[in-house]
């Protein structure tokens, strides 16, 4: 890694959900529009492969030699990093960086050199599809059915200044397919029927759309954060609270459902008010690794009051909708409106808040609603009881108090 004394140089990135969509061509226009106004801008690597629109827009822009490496008797090239930190340009432009690089390179993979930049002090504009992030490997596996070998870390693309989503719709990017623009023709045939299908293409831009917008969904919270003003939610995301019993596992599931239909974000959350038994730990911590495996982030959040801390995690994280299961609730709480599902009732105005019903919970319900009769023994005792105390007390107020109307003592 290089060491530098200078700042972190700026990265931007140019998203798309497939190659063909114009990410390089888009990289390439704003650097020349950049270098018009007095900015040092150069190439540092770009793949045209054969587009000829993309080669013509490279034209006027200073492109950094290459480093030629012999591999297995063939020369091939790669950035050349160090000629780049040589040449030192205020802007580098960076083509494809899920790239593997030439095995006897002095980095594994592409991203790694335009990291060594921006440590440099350098600043880097560069392109992804969205395939090759790292934490989409087997959603991408799942809907396309080809596993993407080459991936680019989610903590290295979080550094990035700015997303650009450089986007096309499908039908478009196959007429280019189609007509030559993306590949050759010879290859253009083989991808059609393997990867570039509309089914295929839709699902991957709705991935690039959805990363991009949780950026600018993090952005804004960020901002109005440090500007100390309320946190309007852009995006639907959804948070469960769990308590780590034995139903929990089943909330998670269920509310997994619930964030895919909405298309939504979630995040599953257990409040730690202390002192909680090694045996709940273990119960908390096995159900966040099922929430984490459903796709779901996972917060061990602390704090006095479950009520408060839910909504104040909410607001910050801009949570639109709050899932909490249905609890066994002491009568005493209920009376005095001091229950869970009350208190964020009246203090979560703002969320949708969905209280879930467990099996166990729905089985038991079933089980009163068959047991109920027009009457039941239970409730002769009472009456026969509450009629035996209003003889007492009448026969001692009439004997004591030697009251004569009687009546408002059996109404009562």
């Amino acid at each position: 890694m290089i060491r530098s004394s200078h700042p972190r140089g700026r990265h931007k990135v140019f998203i798309g959900m497939a190659p063909g969509v114009g990410k390089t061509y888009r990289m390439l226009q704003e650097g020349k529009e950049l270098r018009k106004l007095g900015t040092d801008v150069v190439i540092g690597l770009l793949e045209t492969h054969g587009r000829q629109d993309t080669t013509r827009e490279a034209e006027g822009l200073e492109q950094v030699p290459r480093k030629r490496l012999l591999y297995q008797g063939v020369e091939l090239e790669e950035l050349d990093v160090a000629a780049v930190l040589e040449r030192r340009p205020q802007l580098v432009l960076v083509d494809e960086l899920a790239h593997t690089n030439i095995p006897g390179s002095e980095r594994e993979k592409r991203w790694q050199d335009v990291e060594a930049l921006l440590l440099s002090g350098l600043d880097v504009y560069s392109t992804l599809n969205i395939q090759h992030l790292e934490s989409l490997n087997d959603i991408v596996e799942r809907l396309t059915g080809v596993r993407v070998r080459e991936t680019v870390p989610d903590a290295f693309l979080d550094r990035a200044r700015d997303l650009v989503l450089v986007d096309l719709p499908p039908r478009e990017l196959v007429d280019r397919l189609q007509q030559g623009k993306v590949y050759a023709p010879e290859l253009a045939g083989s991808a059609l029927q393997r990867f570039f299908t509309p089914s295929n293409l839709t699902a991957l831009r709705e991935l690039a759309v959805q990363q991009v917008a949780d950026r600018v969904d993090a952005d804004l919270r960020e901002t109005l954060t440090a500007a100390g003003q309320q946190v309007v939610p852009i995006r639907r995301r959804l948070l469960v609270a769990i308590d780590g019993s034995d139903n929990s596992e089943y909330l998670v599931r269920v509310s997994r459902k619930l964030a895919e239909r909405r298309g939504a974000p979630w995040t599953v959350a257990f409040i730690d008010t202390g002192d909680v038994p090694p045996e709940r730990r273990e119960a908390v911590e096995a159900v966040f690794a099922l929430a984490r495996r459903l796709g779901a982030d996972t917060e061990w959040l602390r704090g006095d009051d479950v009520a408060d801390t839910l909504l104040d995690f909410a607001s910050q994280q801009a949570v639109s909708g709050l899932v909490v299961g249905r609890t066994r609730e002491r009568p005493f709480a209920r009376m005095v409106n001091r229950t869970l599902t009350q208190r964020l009732l009246q203090h979560g105005a703002h969320l949708e808040l969905t209280i879930m019903a467990t099996p166990e919970a729905r089985k038991r319900a079933r089980r009163r609603a068959g047991r109920r009769r027009l009457w039941h023994w239970s409730d002769v005792a009472v009456a026969l009881l509450g009629v035996g105390a209003a003889l007492g007390v009448a026969w001692a107020a009439e004997a004591w108090l030697s009251l004569q109307d009687l009546s408002p003592i059996f109404l009562l």
